[in-house]
């Protein structure tokens, strides 16, 4: 099983949405972790399964204490179910508790990583000293998610040039690297265009495929659950891409486990 960090490089492309509706139409059972350092969303935007709202003190501030010291937690016991089937643990509502968890980043990583499932995690937009860079270096995959626009693009090759070294991006024994562009499905250029770009920086990151900017859908995301959009253009592009990601994180974890 994998943990695939979710992350932008600059602005709101919209990771929370495409997490939420990627854990939806996933080829086998997964969760979702929100772990953005300025405040998630998840536990604002949607409700337990019976209607009430997600409780903010469950999830990763009550996983983050229990692992502090280096102890063992399980996951499950951290996690809530959303009234669209989803499980997920919710996140912090601010970055004075990000602070709070301190030390604790580095075993909620590895809480993530041995879960047992796969575990979508939605990073934020990585930035130079993110707390949460503890856990994208125990994930398996990154995926950023850009949207496919010059700068986006200019800022995306900017970032993964920095990560490159820490996270050892290209190496058997480092995280495996990926892009989801937001746009247009029926656009393989602009794929092509930002794979010729990364490699012109000596960056080997393939481009995972193209989400569909549907902004109607991504409203209606933002107060209820997958299911009432399923034949959305948006989710149906979601259900095309996800076994690409899912074999982006079972390939690193394969290499990793033959190289130990």
């Amino acid at each position: 099983m994998s943990l695939i960090a979710f992350a932008s490089a600059k602005g709101s492309p919209g990771v929370t949405e495409i997490v939420t509706g990627m854990a939806s139409v996933w080829p086998t059972e997964a969760v979702v972790a929100d772990l953005d350092p300025v405040g998630g969303d998840i536990g604002l935007r949607l409700r337990r399964h019976d209607g009430a709202p997600l409780d903010h003190d469950h999830g990763l501030l009550s996983l983050g204490a229990a692992v502090r010291g280096g102890q063992t937690a399980h996951l499950d016991d951290h996690l809530q179910t959303t009234d669209g089937g989803l499980d997920a643990l919710v996140g912090v509502t601010g970055p004075g508790q990000v602070l709070g968890l301190g030390a604790a980043w580095p075993h909620v990583g590895t809480a993530l990583a041995t879960a047992g499932t796969d575990v979508l995690a939605d990073c934020g937009r990585l930035t130079p000293g993110t707390p949460v860079a503890p856990v994208v270096e125990r994930a398996s995959a990154l995926v950023f998610v850009v949207r496919s626009d010059v700068a986006a693009l200019a800022h995306l090759r900017e970032r993964l040039v920095w990560l490159a070294e820490p996270l050892r991006i290209g190496r058997v024994d480092g995280v495996s690297a990926g892009v989801l562009l937001v746009g247009d499905p029926r656009d393989s250029r602009s794929a092509d265009d930002l794979e010729r770009l990364l490699a012109s920086a000596g960056l080997e990151v393939p481009v995972l495929g193209t989400v569909a900017y549907d902004p109607k859908t991504i409203r209606v995301l933002r107060t209820a659950s997958t299911r009432v959009v399923r034949r959305s253009v948006f989710v149906r592009s979601l259900a095309d891409v996800a076994p690409r990601v899912q074999a982006l994180a079972t390939r690193a974890a394969t290499l990793s486990f033959e190289e130990v």
